[in-house]
């Protein structure tokens, strides 16, 4: 599809983690993480640009506190040392964040995009989400 000029959508959540087992495919309890998911797809097909859609406008420091604050835009260093700082949270950015930071440090990797999916249009025409770069 990519090669026949279509943007390609995938990676969504949901299915059932399988492991190969001399028997064949078996169920088992696991998370397929759908933010790291969709990081090795773009880093499989060379990507230089991430997006990854959620339920949040922008991604912020300090969430849910008095003094949170909205990024639109922070480096690599900035979102790996925001990471250890501990401001994205288990089941919320942080997973997103750390996709962000894997597929710039990945190779072809130049930008990775946050955003709420009804800001999609604004985001790529450069006026909303939270964009990640290359320092």
């Amino acid at each position: 599809m990519i090669d026949l000029g279509y943007l390609v959508i995938a990676s969504g959540g949901g299915g059932v983690p399988v492991i190969l087992e001399k028997e064949g495919l078996k169920g088992v309890f696991a998370v397929v993480d759908k933010d790291l998911a969709g990081e090795r797809m773009a880093e499989a097909i060379e990507a230089n640009e991430f997006y990854i859609f959620t339920d949040i406008d922008k991604v912020k420091l300090n969430f849910h506190k008095p003094n949170e604050k909205s990024i639109d835009r922070m480096s690599l260093s900035e979102a790996r040392e925001y990471l250890e700082e501990g401001h994205f949270l288990p089941g919320s950015m942080l997973t997103k964040v750390k996709a962000c930071i894997r597929f710039l440090e990945g190779g072809s990797g130049k930008k990775a995009f946050i955003s709420k999916l009804s800001k999609a249009k604004d985001v790529l025409y450069g006026k909303g989400g939270t964009e990640i770069y290359k320092d």
